[in-house]
């Protein structure tokens, strides 16, 4: 019964992970929307040029260091050695706090010069308050991944939510108080980021109190001369941190390189290309409304494809190929299917969206072009979570950390030309580009077929049937003559009607199986429409 017990926890403990991963990704990508509603496009522009620095911050403390973490101590709990656990989590501890505090120096005493990289010396301060996140992130990404390392999932998904929701009352709180009070739009967003302060502040708290309430110091405090006596081990931790906790801290920083090159040379680029500051600033921050709208898109495309994750890396283990390729191919297939449908739906009616979330339809070009991004993201996450899966960590890490200087080189020739319209040109190329070769190493690691040309077949079948239909229910119902409330309900009518259409199409395709469309939200519902269609 014991080893039933154990699949039982273990299955229970990555669902409250996902769970909260699921609620904290969705509260990061909404709270940008009432925020840019409060600050204006401005404002959003501010806030969003130093926010993949946070965005590297959460990426270390989330999904970076304590996985690898929780991996590494398990196993030596596994071996029964107590005192070779005590002391990797000693030694993690000391390693992430020399890290973290590299960081925090880094950000901190080079504020003023990646400002003026930025070409906004302004932002200074900003870059300042986030400094301090990286002081606070070793303690989090430590007891995260020791209760995670104990199959305990509860404190971290606490911890993350907690931190989430803290950050954004206060993003939003100060945000409107700053704003109420007459202040600069630089200390609102410096206000903003102070949030950032808070939630890791919340979180922290909130881990301590499951070792308080536990009584659990006791089995992490580490013992007089440990280190000395296990010389050769802490440099084993060591290595072991280094290589596998850094590979998959990059590999999740994909859309914050993006954004991190995006505001390193977009504003300044505009500006040298002749455009005013303050309406280069303005540019930037439409440009920047895309963020929430991709964040939301990729976030539906990988959440089921990546439960399917835990299932790959249990086949490789127990060496059932059949059972993996299986696995594999349908979460790639799930990651095209919701990426396209998403991507060319979002595209189709992004003129009323921009409207009802951000007040009128500005840039509603370049955010139609942007949102073909949630595609190449989702195909991308879920190749990478596939890839680590199988114990693939190192290709991934470097093709994911190529991004960065590939967009900030096509920045430079596309955006002087084009404006923002050749930064999202360039977002696309370099994502692209990206998504090509994971997949050609897919391939060559997998062998087997990813997907049939009848799988793409069907897909574009769906997809073509889904945006004539939305076309053909724009030029019906008209124009918008009612404002945020008339864009809504064409929005929201829209996304239903054309996503359903979508969702029959692709089902009565029969791209999945039966057995297949049970492991999705509401399957036993959907596979009353394969079911309709074989009674026929």
């Amino acid at each position: 019964m014991r080893p039933v017990n154990q699949t039982k926890s273990l299955i229970r403990g990555a669902f409250i992970l996902m769970f909260a991963a699921l609620m904290t990704k969705i509260l990061s990508a909404f709270y940008r929307i009432p925020f840019q509603n409060i600050v204006g496009d401005i404002g959003l522009y501010i806030y969003q040029q130093v926010y993949p620095f946070y965005g590297v911050a959460v990426v270390l403390s989330t999904i970076g260091f304590p996985v690898v973490i929780s991996k590494l101590y398990a196993e030596q709990k596994q071996n029964g050695d107590d005192e070779l656990a005590r002391l990797f989590l000693f030694v993690s501890f000391i390693y992430l706090q020399v890290f973290g505090f590299i960081c925090f120096s880094i950000l901190y005493f080079g504020a003023d010069q990646i400002a003026n990289w930025m070409n906004d010396p302004q932002l200074s301060i900003l870059l300042k308050v986030v400094s301090i996140v990286f002081l606070t992130f070793p303690l989090v990404s430590l007891v995260r991944g020791y209760y995670q390392g104990r199959g305990d999932m509860l404190p971290t998904a606490l911890s993350q939510v907690g931190e989430q929701t803290t950050r954004v009352l206060t993003i939003l709180f100060l945000a409107y108080l700053f704003m109420q009070q007459g202040y600069s739009l630089y200390l609102v967003g410096g206000g903003a980021m102070f949030g950032s302060i808070t939630g890791s502040i919340i979180s922290a708290i909130i881990l301590f109190m499951f070792l308080w309430i536990r009584k659990e110091w006791k089995l992490i405090t580490p013992t007089r001369g440990m280190v000395k006596r296990y010389s050769v081990e802490v440099k084993r931790i060591v290595r072991a941190l280094t290589y596998q906790g850094l590979t998959i801290c990059v590999s999740g920083m994909l859309l914050i390189f993006i954004q991190l090159a995006d505001s390193l040379n977009l504003y300044s680029l505009l500006v040298s290309s002749g455009v005013e500051r303050n309406m280069a600033k303005v540019f930037k921050g439409i440009f920047d409304r895309g963020q929430p709208l991709i964040q939301l898109g990729t976030v539906a495309a990988t959440s089921i494809s990546l439960t399917l994750v835990p299932l790959i890396s249990r086949a490789r283990l127990v060496a059932n190929p059949q059972f993996l390729h299986h696995k594999i191919q349908v979460a790639l297939k799930v990651s095209i299917i919701i990426g396209v449908g998403a991507s060319v739906g979002l595209s189709a009616i992004i003129e009323p969206t921009n409207t009802m979330l951000f007040e009128n339809e500005s840039g509603s070009a370049v955010l139609s072009v942007l949102s073909f991004v949630i595609l190449f993201a989702s195909i991308i996450l879920t190749v990478i979570a596939i890839m680590q899966g199988l114990g693939y960590l190192l290709f991934p890490a470097l093709v994911v950390a190529s991004v960065f200087p590939l967009k900030y080189f096509l920045n430079a020739v596309f955006v002087p030309s084009l404006g923002t319209m050749g930064a999202a040109i360039s977002t696309l190329i370099s994502l692209g580009l990206i998504c090509v070769l994971l997949l050609f190493r897919l391939k060559q690691i997998v062998v087997v077929p990813l997907f049939s040309i009848r799988f793409l077949g069907t897909v574009i079948t769906a997809t073509a049937a889904m945006l004539f239909f939305l076309k053909s229910y724009f030029y019906l119902i008209g124009s918008n003559d009612f404002g945020r409330l008339g864009a809504a309900l064409q929005s929201l009518s829209a996304v239903i009607f054309g996503g359903f259409l979508f969702l029959v199409l692709i089902i009565r395709g029969r791209v999945f199986l039966e057995e297949e469309l049970a492991l999705f939200p509401f399957g036993s519902k959907l596979i009353h429409l394969v079911a309709r269609k074989d009674l026929r």
